[in-house]
């Protein structure tokens, strides 16, 4: 860079205004070095050398940085350089780029003509001094696409940006900082001048979709009078952008689009985009759709599937579920597209397409989308990027004020993050919609990222059905009061413009009205008895029966073989000294020679799963090597040279054939991520899918994922999922954010068998577990609380026998020899305050007390528990223990249903042991940690001072 900047400043002729001039030739150079003259190309060749670039346009950054900084600081000098150019040349090209970067500001985007158009000095002529005379000139047009030959008047290069860039589309992309996607374009936009050129069929078409999404909007507003269906009604070039986007995709061999979007226009979507019946509409409006689900949802929250024909052959539709949580929805459709993607074996990400249709408000105001954005390229979670549809209807909510729900000045700068080009389009221009579309989606397969198209427009009605949005809106609804309507506009062109007789539209009302009023569809995409080659047969996980019970044991032999493969390593692979005592160990314990730790009971589970045909995913912020250094799944060699590589998963070398591994440490995010994890799920049921918070007490971060999927899921739209959360959990002095993980929440939301949530306290628990989530034909969410400092206790061990022979013990009854006739007290507890008791009490050498270890919370285990429980029958004190605060933690739960009290009848007391109730989940001093601590152990072997009424109502 420093030699750069010299050479530039010994050359007076890059200074100044000609930086522009310079940068286009140096662009082109870089596309083409035969595009440029022999003297500039020998230049450019010199300083690539120079600068020590060993790919031609490794240097580009650098020596565009230099012109900005010199064009900042001046001294402004202008040449005469080769064909004779002078300074006005320089100023063409910078009035082009100016077009690309600013012409979307002037851009004919508002359907209701609102606002007046921005001063905007550099988009004049005189800004660069050109004058009147200048116009019938002759310049050379640099990049520009838009003519044939390599001059034009500015009068024309005038006329051609303008057309381009400030017509019914305004384009903002020149921020992209690859200049082959600029130069892609550029050549697409500018080669037309913004302005599509289709036949009369396809003309017909767009007025088809418009017309279909009009009349079924106004069909429904007369039939089911006062009824929420938040209406597309001022949006309808929505569903024309739908047709196109899987028209063109299925002609670039797209086989599955997924799509996902909240409730403005989804009914519209379902029905003219995915071919939903009518018919089947209509009796959700009228309350007959029969369903076995236990609670169902609302009509516009629901989802679909269809196979729909396209110019490449059948393609699949999904429209995901979603909840009220707008854009939610996202980062599940990102992780339903992934999983498909795997199955396909798609590397080049081209078969299957994300699809989401935001709105305007939400998609500025809801954070996950920042979040989705940011992992949209990353390796574990890239989709091959997203085509974004906003519906803009300007307003948001119905009471917003413009100027208070967003600071940036389009709601789409978000997307800027990522370099994904925007194409903001009037709504009123439904053939500049479908252009745009169809421009969006092959950038898209072209480059494999995200891409927008925001579709400014109107809202007819308010928020819903029942708003009325005069209230708070009077001006901007004169406006919409006033507006004809899309199809009217449109129709009344194409009649004007004879591609249409002047009674077509009108019949095309009719004819579409017939067909609703028959409960049907006029244009019918759906293919019926669609065989697909990658299609998920869930049937045999369908209305299963909830059991506890799965045949988990490995034989000695294979667990034996699959330690050793877990721990042997590439020839030369140098492991970090504390990670080589810990796979070290790891071969002993395969050996025999040790018992089996937290981290390779874990392992095991996941080896022997992949052994049987069982892929496996782990995701989280730090899942590879483990938040407490035990999992070691990714392994670093020291030695290695380059950050991107020397990385081995033994996981991924069990044997050949093996089920697929996925390890990914994840952006830092819960949200975005979870969802992701949970729409992973949703697609695919033979796939052991795991996301761990770094600590559980960060799974706070992405409630609304808890709430709306993974608990309610199945009982609203009977989606299953067999996800696994992994929340680390243990009270050990580190504060409010690092000691709980929640469980009362997780507690309060079971029922219906809508998850599990499990305590494990050993390595063949977890082993047995984690084996257990796979080969049952059951998929439930799981929920583990799993430990932090437990990783490494001294008893939390398991042996070879264990984990080949063992089973899930969904409860852990005394494990030491203690005279059932002389207890009097068992305490019933979970995870680590278990070592805690047991070391208490053999210190002090009580014998009159029992421990047992509740391992599964939900669903409970009643008849485990009660033959623990029955083992001793002068126990009249059952004492709940937990380390949580009275009011938190599962205690709460287990007595307000009675688990707890139902099996202990009435002739034995049950009491509860826990720090005091409290606003925080902990105590931010150690030392009064140390004595809450301190307090528990005693008081769950000494005198309580405190009962619990055997009550529900706590």
């Amino acid at each position: 860079m420093a030699f750069i900047m010299k050479q530039l400043q010994d050359t007076s002729h890059l200074f100044g205004s000609n930086a522009p001039f310079i940068e286009e030739l140096y662009e082109n150079y870089l596309a083409d070095p035969a595009s440029v003259s022999d003297t500039w190309r020998d230049y450019f060749d010199k300083l690539q050398a120079q600068a020590g670039a060993s790919v031609r346009d490794v240097a580009h950054g650098p020596v565009i940085a230099a012109f900005e900084q010199m064009a900042k600081r001046g001294p402004v000098r202008t040449v005469v350089t080769e064909g004779g150019e002078d300074k006005l040349q320089v100023a063409v090209l910078q009035l082009i780029n100016a077009y690309r970067f600013l012409g979307n500001r002037w851009a004919n985007l508002d359907p209701l003509k609102r606002t007046e158009r921005p001063q905007i000095a550099e988009l004049e002529p005189s800004y660069y001094g050109f004058t009147e005379a200048d116009l019938s000139r002759s310049f050379n047009v640099g990049s520009f696409h838009g003519f044939s030959t390599e001059r034009a008047t500015l009068r024309e290069i005038l006329e051609a940006v303008r057309q381009t860039y400030c017509g019914s589309i305004g384009s903002e992309y020149m921020y992209i900082s690859d200049i082959a996607q600029k130069r892609w374009i550029q050549s697409r936009l500018e080669s037309v001048r913004g302005t599509p050129k289709f036949s009369v069929e396809m003309k017909r078409r767009i007025l088809e979709r418009t017309t279909a999404a009009e009349t079924l909007e106004r069909y429904l507003h007369t039939k089911y009078v006062g009824q929420k269906r938040f209406s597309l009604e001022g949006g309808e070039s929505a569903i024309v952008a739908m047709d196109e986007l899987i028209r063109v995709a299925g002609s670039l061999g797209v086989a599955e689009t997924v799509i996902g979007m909240a409730h403005r226009g989804r009914l519209n979507v379902l029905v003219n985009t995915l071919g939903k019946s009518p018919s089947m509409l209509f009796s959700e409006f009228e309350g007959k759709a029969a369903s076995d689900l236990s609670a169902g949802d609302v009509k516009y929250h629901m989802g679909f599937s269809s196979d729909v024909m396209t110019p490449g052959g059948p393609m699949h539709l999904t429209l995901a579920f979603n909840p009220s949580h707008l854009e939610i929805i996202n980062p599940v459709v990102a992780g339903s597209v992934y999983a498909r993607q795997v199955r396909r074996k798609d590397a080049n990400k081209t078969q299957v397409l994300p699809v989401l249709i935001h709105g305007d408000a939400a998609v500025a105001g809801q954070g996950v989308n920042q979040e989705m954005l940011n992992f949209s390229q990353t390796r574990g979670y890239g989709t091959g990027g997203t085509v974004h549809l906003v519906i803009n209807n300007q307003i948001g909510f119905t009471t917003s004020d413009p100027r208070d729900y967003r600071s940036s000045l389009y709601c789409t700068d978000i997307f800027k993050m990522v370099e994904a080009p925007i194409f903001h389009v009037n709504g009123d221009d439904p053939e500049a919609v479908a252009f745009v579309t169809a421009l969006a989606l092959e950038f898209r397969q072209e480059f494999k990222k995200d891409v927008v198209v925001d579709i400014v427009c109107y809202r007819k009605l308010g928020h819903n059905e029942q708003d009325e949005p005069m209230v708070t809106q009077p001006l901007m609804y004169r406006k919409v009061q006033q507006h004809p309507g899309t199809r009217k506009l449109y129709a009344d062109r194409l009649v004007a413009e004879g591609t249409l007789a002047a009674d077509e539209p009108e019949k095309m009302i009719a004819e579409y009205r017939e067909h609703l009023d028959r409960g049907e569809l006029l244009y019918n995409p759906v293919l019926s008895g669609h065989n697909r080659q990658y299609s998920v047969d869930w049937t045999p996980f369908l209305k299963q029966p909830y059991t506890d019970e799965a045949d988990t044991t490995v034989p000695v032999q294979e667990i034996k073989r699959l330690s050793e493969r877990l721990t042997t390593l590439p020839e030369g692979f140098s492991l970090h000294s504390r990670v080589k005592k810990i796979i070290d160990d790891r071969a002993a314990m395969g050996r025999g020679e040790l018992p089996i730790d937290w981290g390779m009971g874990e392992n095991l589970a996941y080896a022997s799963l992949l052994a049987q045909g069982y892929a496996v995913r782990i995701s989280g912020e730090d899942v590879g090597r483990g938040t407490f250094f035990h999992r070691h799944a990714a392994l670093h060699d020291q030695k290695r040279e380059r950050w991107d590589e020397g990385t081995y998963k033994p996981l991924e070398h069990i044997q050949d054939g093996q089920g697929g591994f996925q390890c990914y440490d994840s952006v830092l995010s819960e949200e975005a991520v979870l969802a992701f994890e949970y729409g992973y799920s949703t697609a695919e049921p033979n796939e052991l899918l795991i996301w761990e918070a770094q600590f559980g007490d960060f799974v706070n971060g992405a409630q609304v994922v808890i709430d709306q999927f993974i608990s309610s899921g199945e009982a609203k739209w009977g989606r299953l999922s067999g996800l696994v959360m992994m929340l680390p959990h243990g009270y050990e002095g580190q504060g409010p954010e690092h000691s709980s993980c929640r469980p009362e929440r997780f507690m309060n939301m079971a029922a219906e068998n809508n998850w599990q949530v499990c305590v494990p306290t050993t390595p063949a628990q977890i082993f047995h577990l984690l084996r257990r989530q796979m080969i049952r034909k059951l998929r439930k969410p799981l929920i583990i609380v799993t430990p932090k400092s437990l990783l490494r206790h001294k008893e939390a061990i398991s042996s070879m026998e264990e984990l080949a022979n063992g089973r899930f013990q969904t409860v852990i009854p005394e494990v030491e020899n203690l005279d059932p006739k002389k207890v009097k007290r068992v305490v019933l507890c979970q995870g680590k305050i278990y070592y805690e008791l047991l070391a208490h009490r053999r210190d002090n050498k009580i014998t009159d007390t029992a421990l047992v270890r509740i391992e599964q919370l939900y669903p409970f285990p009643a008849d485990e528990f009660a033959k623990a429980i029955n083992q001793f029958p002068n126990a009249k004190e059952v004492v709940w223990c937990q380390e949580e605060p009275r009011n938190q933690g599962a205690w709460y739960w287990l007595a307000s249903r009675q688990h707890l009290v139902n099996v202990l009848g009435t002739k034995r007391k049950l009491l509860l042991v826990s720090r005091p109730a409290s606003a925080s989940p902990a105590v931010g001093y150690y030392a009064k940690h140390n004595q809450q601590q301190k307090a528990i152990l005693e008081h769950a072997f000494g005198p309580i001072q405190e009962t619990t009424p055997q009550s529900p109502n706590l």
